[in-house]
């Protein structure tokens, strides 16, 4: 339930671009930007998880354009190793610290860590 709900100052939203209402816009969703891989920096970190399983964790990254999915597949193929993608951080199973720097910058991502 939003502040004004109900009230006289109870306004729909409106699109930015044509003023109308965002039920009835028409203008095209805006594009998206692709950062290219050059001007990210991955920050890399080994962790341990419960039970003394140690991850090796990706940050950082930009997943305007939802790459992250293709990333992790080919990090994972190139470790042999297990992973997943939570909360925009990659998470690789192992201490795979060296291999997935070799990896990012050979898809040339800046490392750090």
């Amino acid at each position: 339930m939003h502040l004004f709900e109900g009230t006289q100052w109870d306004r729909p939203p409106h699109c930015p671009q044509c003023e109308q209402l965002e039920a009835d816009c028409t203008c095209p969703p805006p594009e998206v930007e692709i950062v290219p891989p050059g001007k990210q920096t991955a920050k890399l970190a080994v962790e341990k998880r419960r039970k003394g399983k140690v991850v090796t964790v990706i940050r950082n990254l930009n997943d305007e354009a939802d790459h992250l999915p293709q990333l992790l597949k080919k990090v994972k193929s190139a470790c042999g190793a297990g992973g997943t993608l939570k909360e925009g951080a990659i998470e690789i199973q192992g201490r795979q610290l060296d291999r997935v720097r070799d990896v990012l910058t050979t898809l040339g991502y800046r490392t750090q860590g």
